[in-house]
């Protein structure tokens, strides 16, 4: 493998697998991760000896956890705009491959990894892992997720699981078509190879203009969604409702971490 701390690229035939990798917090989204898998994407998108990418995550638990709170509770109204703009960046680089590219969910995706996974061609997953858009449990309005499942689900479902921030199950989002295969978990990352090279084994022209027509349908709704999330976000951090909830979120855990090591 190579790459950054965060992020990992290993190439296997011809397919390369980007590994999201902060496994000791379930692969959340930091500053240093961001600009991994950007950079990695844009370079393996450009070189001719990549046929196709797996997005992945290291560990069991998750593909990605969403957005490192450590780094969340840290912004203010002043720095919120240039924080999500990074965030939109990091999203438009999976937007801008070219070439194929599936997401090997192995464990939980939930905010920015549901987006992340969303964003991917195909996706794979095994039947129990945990995904969806919690953002509203931690203060924060559901913005650039809704607008993904939008493309995904209906009006109905999306706005229950918008509003709610209820988690579904692989199975579930299987039967709704938010994954495209299920199967068990040690075969997630095989099948989305499986999957990556019979979409590259496909003429390329066709494949990419296609992916192309997809993007340009979509973009005007996928940057309208990134600024209506900045303003709506900029209202929900005014309140200070976001940054409570991280604090305490960060309390338990630290606090819960004392406690382990103490019973060592």
């Amino acid at each position: 493998m190579q790459g950054t701390d965060t992020a990992l690229v290993e190439m296997q035939d011809g397919t390369a697998v980007v590994w999201l990798n902060r496994p000791s917090v379930m692969n959340a989204v930091n500053a240093s991760l961001r600009a991994a898998l950007s950079d990695h994407l844009y370079a393996l998108d450009a070189d001719p000896q990549v046929q196709a990418i797996v997005l992945t995550g290291r560990g069991e638990r998750a593909f990605c956890g969403g957005q490192d709170l450590d780094e969340s509770a840290t912004i203010s109204t002043d720095t919120l705009a240039a924080w999500l703009n990074r965030q939109h960046a990091m999203y438009q680089a999976v937007r801008d491959v070219s070439k194929p590219i599936v997401a090997a969910l192995n464990g939980t995706a939930v905010g920015a990894g549901f987006q992340l996974a969303l964003m991917c061609d195909l996706r794979v997953a095994h039947p129990t892992l945990r995904m969806g858009q919690p953002e509203v449990k931690a203060g924060l309005a559901s913005i650039v997720g809704s607008y993904l499942m939008s493309l995904q689900i209906g009006h109905s479902l999306n706005q229950q699981l918008s509003l709610t921030g209820e988690l579904i199950s692989g199975e579930r989002a299987h039967a709704l078509g938010l994954v495209n295969d299920l199967v068990a978990p040690d075969q997630v990352l095989p099948r989305a190879l499986e999957r990556a090279r019979a979409l590259a084994a496909l003429p390329g022209a066709a494949l990419r203009t296609t992916k192309q027509r997809f993007r340009e349908r979509t973009q005007p709704g996928f940057d309208d969604a990134c600024s209506a999330g900045i303003r709506y976000q900029l209202e929900c951090y005014s309140t200070g409702e976001p940054q409570r909830v991280m604090r305490e979120f960060i309390a338990r855990r630290d606090a819960s971490k004392i406690s382990n090591l103490s019973k060592d």
